[in-house]
Order: C-alpha cells, then structure tokens, then sequence
C-alpha cells in the first residue's frame, strides 16, 4: 500500500538504507543480547521550537506512512551489508523477512504543535522500532521545517495566492517533498511537474527571461506567447523597461491579460506604478504577481500594495532559515523484560546541555480557553484527565504493521488552516516571541 491507494500514480522504493549504520549496529548488539524483542515505546518531539517562531506545524506524515511500507530489505541491499561487513548473518536472516508489525500513534498531517509534544509515537519491539529512527526524522524534520515557512507566509499573504517555485534552489527530490509541504501549509500552486504528478498539487508557470531575450524585441516574445497560451496567460514585464512593457502587453492581449509578472527591482513601488498603468489601459482585472526571493516580512511588506499573488521560492524550501524542525526520535519506554505482557517502564536520557528528555509513554491534548482558542499544550502520562479526554492530539496511524489513516493531501491542507485559526492571534505575528501557548506537563502512572 502506498500513495497509488489514492490515486496517486509514483510508489514508493525501498527505504531500508534510509538509515544510519548505528540503527543496524544496535540491533546486531540486541539480537546477541536478547534484547531485540522487548517491546519499547519511541517518541519524536522537539526540545524546541526555531528562534522567534510561535508554533510548528507538522507536515511529512503521509511520506512517513509510504517510507514505514517501504522498508524492506531485499536482495541486493543484504548483499551490500554482507559485503561492507556491517552486520553478521543471524542479523541478515533478521533483516530480511523485516516488516514492521507495530503500532504507529501521532499528530495528524497539518496539526500544529510545541516544545515536547509527542508529534509520532512508535510502539513494537526494540528491533523493528529502532530501525526506523532515521527514515522518520529525515522525513519529519524536513517537511515540517517547510511547512512551518510556507505557514508563517500565508498568515502574511492573508487571502492572497502563493505559488511554490523552490524547485531549482534544492535538491531535486527535496524539491517535490518541498512542494508538498508547501501546499499543506497554505502554498496553492507549484511550479514543480514531480510533485503535480505525484501528489495532484495544481501547477502552474508561464515564460523565464530567456523567453523574452530569444527574441528579437519584447514585442514579438509577447506576441508568441499569447498566441500559444491565451491571453489569459502571464506576461514577465521587468527584462527591459516594465511601463514599456506592460504598454505593449496590453496593447497585444488586451485588457482580457490575465496576469503580469514583476521579478526584480522595489517591489512595492513597481507593483503601484503597474496597476496605476494597467488601469489606465483598461485592463482593470488584469492581475499583478511579484516574485524576487520573497520570505514572509518581504510579503508582510507588501500587504499595502496592489498586489495579487505571490511566487516564492529559495527562502521557502530553505524553511526561510530553518531547513531543519530539529526533530529527533528518542527511546520513552521498554518493557521489564522480554516475557509476553511483561509492564512497561519509563526511560529517559539524564545530560546537561539542554538534552534531557521525559520519560513514559505520552498522550497529548490542546486545552481551549472560554473563547475556544488554544492555551495549553498539555502533555503527560498514566490517566487522560476527564476534562481533556475529547481533546486528544495523537491519532492511530498504523495498526499492527498496517496503515489506518492514510489521507488526500487536501485533508491535512484544511486541517492546518483551521488549527492555525485556532491559535490565539499573536500566532501570525513575526516578530520575535516565545511559543504562542505554553507546554505543560502532567505525570501520572508508569511507562505504560
């Protein structure tokens, strides 16, 4: 099962070596051990959130559940850890009739989330948990990363358009889980073809420069292309002198043109100058796209102009300074022993250093204030307390290796829209600021 179960026409390959060697390693060291079959409960949560954000936002989870599926070890990549020597052969024999047989338990695609709140809960035995720990924040820590620029972007766009166009500023496949997350954090379109392909997000894009330059003059550059693409079609205006082109856009789609494109110089002044020209010529709906290395406070600074869409792209698949969520993906609880039924006790790295994690088995749940708007993240073990029972966070996600809750993008995209809505109002705010409510912690029980 895979995003073909949705329609979606890419599967997903072998993502057995998506790992570190140490995963490999430590399961070698627990078969010997008898260690491997203890059941163990593994979190993922970050410690903190990227400096001056107020929320996260969790995107990557359908990638997960194709990755989890996906991790076989077949043929060629036991020959290749045979070969290399990474592990002996009982661990061979191991690996290759691996599936995960678990429970996966985490915070739906486009949830929101805070400093230790437990995004992805991994329950099985130590052996088929551990291998998983890379595949899983290599996923998690690159989509939410995303996902949270593309968020911060769309707060400052408000009810204006944005297109992903990050395709050529990032690895290629990067590229098209970029687009992904994008979308799921209020992005409407991609420049990118993979990921209109592969996940069904609506893509656009119209002429570069180079367009323009093949011909002889601008003139016959816009002629050519309104008489292949229509004239609803998206003229790139700023190679020359924009007022001499928009003239001559107009002049030669009418005032039925669909768009202009400005991709350089003040953004803010030019975006005036055009619409005060393009009304003068009539072409009262023809609309006015900025593109230009854009982040969320160059949009926030255009909220004022005569603006319709916005294209962005390196500042958004570099997570506009944060490519990474810092996600990681920590042991929480193992049982007493290897015997069937034996209880669960909590586990916890002591340090110093800010790297200290919290024991036990986790549930969360988002507490509302008289208005309906988040306060608290409240995190804790042991009993659910009553008043919070029907404000669960984590949701069944895989069941005993078996995939439970797999979704069309669209779904996460809307779930996102409205936990955003639900945060309080300072959320949106760009400036610098501590988590927008805080992480409270209630311990209760065992690991269990």
């Amino acid at each position: 099962m895979n995003t073909a179960d949705l329609g979606l026409p890419v599967d997903v390959p072998s993502t057995a070596l998506f790992t570190d060697q140490y995963e490999l390693t430590m399961l070698r060291a627990a078969l010997k051990a008898g260690t491997a079959g203890r059941r163990s409960v593994f979190e993922v949560f970050t410690r903190r959130l990227p400096d001056g954000r107020r929320y996260g936002v969790v995107a990557g989870t359908g990638r997960v559940l194709d990755a989890v599926e996906n991790f076989r070890f077949d043929a060629d990549v036991l020959r290749f850890l045979r070969e290399k020597d990474i592990v002996d052969e009982e661990t061979l024999d191991w690996l290759a009739q691996y599936r995960f047989g678990g429970d996966i338990w985490g915070y739906p695609e486009g949830e929101v989330y805070f400093p230790g709140s437990p995004i992805m809960r991994v329950e099985g035995t130590f052996g088929e948990c551990v291998l998983l720990e890379t595949v899983i924040l290599s996923i998690l820590n690159h989509d939410s990363a995303i996902a949270a620029a593309a968020s911060r972007m769309a707060s400052a766009a408000g009810e204006r358009p944005l297109i992903e166009m990050g395709a050529r500023r990032t690895h290629e496949l990067a590229a098209v889980a970029a687009a992904r997350s994008a979308y799921v954090g209020g992005f409407t379109t991609t420049s990118d073809l993979a990921a209109g392909f592969r996940y069904n997000i609506p893509t656009v894009g119209t002429s570069a420069h180079a367009f323009t330059l093949l011909h002889d003059n601008e003139r016959d550059a816009f002629r050519a292309q309104v008489d292949a693409l229509g004239r609803d079609t998206t003229l790139l205006v700023d190679t020359y002198d924009v007022a001499e082109a928009v003239r001559t856009a107009v002049e030669i789609a009418g005032p039925e043109l669909g768009a202009v494109r400005i991709d350089s110089g003040d953004l803010l002044l030019v975006a005036h100058r055009v619409r005060q020209q393009l009304d003068e010529l009539g072409a009262t709906d023809t609309r006015i796209v900025v593109t230009s290395d854009l982040d969320e406070y160059a949009i926030a600074s255009l909220a004022a102009a005569p603006v319709d869409a916005y294209g962005v792209g390196t500042q958004l698949v570099t997570g506009s300074g944060h490519p990474t969520a810092s996600m990681v993906y920590k042991l929480v609880a193992r049982a007493e022993s290897g015997e069937d039924g034996a209880p669960l006790v909590p586990v916890a790295k002591k340090s110093s250093g800010g790297k200290t994690s919290i024991g036990g088995r986790k549930w969360a749940a988002r507490r509302l204030d008289g208005y309906g708007y988040a306060e608290a993240e409240v995190v804790g073990t042991g009993p659910v307390p009553e008043d919070l029972a029907d404000r669960q966070l984590l949701v069944e996600l895989v069941k005993g290796g078996a995939v439970v809750a797999r979704e069309p993008l669209d779904a996460a995209r809307d779930r996102h829209a409205a936990a955003r809505a639900n945060l309080p109002l300072s959320a949106t705010q760009l400036s610098r600021g501590e988590p927008v409510i805080p992480t409270e912690y209630v311990h209760g029980g065992s690991g269990s």
